[in-house]
């Protein structure tokens, strides 16, 4: 029994404030943007360019990311949006059964890098300036944009890896307490819930035999008016649903009742049930970390060659290690969508081939044509 693993058990949310609530991706992405400008900024200061170009381009590379990732997920993964709900496509908002705030639910990065090179290729002929060379600075920042909201998908639990038994594998607890403590749930006798691992004797069961699986003790803690008859219908009932529909993150067998005991804490009750985890490989953190690592490389590179820098060269190391390493953590990742599980590569891996195949390109041609970029 593998008791070497994470609990990752954060909240996606900062604060809700009505019908708005504040996420960690959210707030992350923005501050992605917001170091992005500020690194634009330096660059520019060193390279004697105008500085009030950076307003610019940062207002576009906003834009692009967000409506090429947001119309890259619903064409590449879920067009069929298009025509149940257009409206859903572009507004953060759902408007059935009641109106709230969503957010724009689903984003896909290579719709996004389609955008971006579409938008700064038009900027570029604006400008009359190289489309190559502006591409080799605004990748640097793209890393540690991409870094942030990697981190952001972490704290979602979402774009989730594969089973794992290596032991930094992270089973993603925060749904299922945060709906055990859904505020607004009526009449939720739950005041707070934990997960810890189960460390134990336990009998080897089925389901601790699967990929991945971790045994747990989830604890349930109750409002003291709450009688053990009530807590046992929950338990039986509301509790065992969480667990059993939330399939990626939770191992249950339908037909057998959660494994639960009493327990009495400071004259008030607690459950503790028997659940199974899944340990996951933390993709998201790959991937985040993987973009800071190539931000740091691809900064340093410019700093150092920045004055006779051939268009294209930090754009192509770019390409390459992006979209190759893309790829490769596909491998480590579960597919986003049904129809992908009858595909030889999933979408993920089939849009990074041409992306990565255009870079080995473009840096070919930066050897073959060291072209001084003619920055003082």
């Amino acid at each position: 029994m593998n008791l070497a693993f994470i609990i990752w058990n954060g909240s996606p949310e900062i604060f809700t404030a009505g019908q708005i609530t504040l996420r960690w991706y959210g707030l992350l992405f923005a501050l992605g943007f917001l170091i992005s400008q500020q690194l634009l900024t330096y660059m520019y200061r060193k390279e004697g360019k105008p500085e009030k170009e950076v307003d610019n381009l940062t207002i576009l590379m906003v834009v692009a990311t967000i409506l090429g990732a947001r119309l890259g997920h619903v064409i590449f993964y879920q067009p069929d949006i298009l025509w149940n709900n257009p409206l859903g496509v572009l507004l953060p908002f759902e408007f059935t059964p009641k109106f709230r705030f969503t957010g724009l639910q689903g984003l896909a990065s290579h719709g996004g890098a389609i955008a971006i090179l579409t938008g700064l290729y038009l900027y570029a002929r604006k400008k009359k300036v190289s489309y190559l060379q502006v591409l080799d600075r605004i990748v640097i920042l793209v890393c540690i944009t991409g870094a942030c909201i990697r981190l952001g998908n972490y704290f979602n639990s979402e774009i989730i890896g594969k089973p794992t038994e290596m032991p930094w594998g992270v089973v993603f607890t925060n749904k299922l307490t945060h709906a055990l403590e859904y505020k607004t749930l009526d009449n939720n006798p739950v005041l707070s819930a934990a997960i810890i691992k189960d460390e134990g004797p336990r009998r080897d069961t089925v389901l601790l035999k699967r990929p991945g699986a971790r045994p747990l003790l989830l604890y349930m803690f109750f409002k003291p008016d709450v009688t053990e008859e009530d807590m046992r219908f929950f338990v039986n009932s509301r509790a065992k649903n969480y667990v059993s529909t939330l399939s990626d993150f939770f191992y249950d067998d339908p037909t057998a009742p959660l494994d639960f005991s009493f327990v009495k804490q400071d004259n008030a009750y607690a459950v503790k049930a028997r659940v199974v985890g899944i340990a996951r490989h933390p993709a998201q953190l790959y991937e985040s970390l993987s973009c800071l690592i190539l931000f740091v490389a691809l900064f340093m590179f410019w700093n150092k060659h920045r004055i006779n820098l051939p268009d294209g060269r930090i754009f192509g190391f770019f390409m390459i290690a992006l979209w190759g390493l893309r790829f490769a953590y596909e491998f480590l990742k579960e597919n986003q969508e049904y129809f992908e599980n009858d595909l030889p590569l999933n979408m993920g891996q089939l849009l990074s081939i041409p992306l990565f195949v255009s870079g080995i390109i473009i840096l070919i041609r930066s050897y073959k044509k060291p072209e001084p970029a003619g920055q003082g």
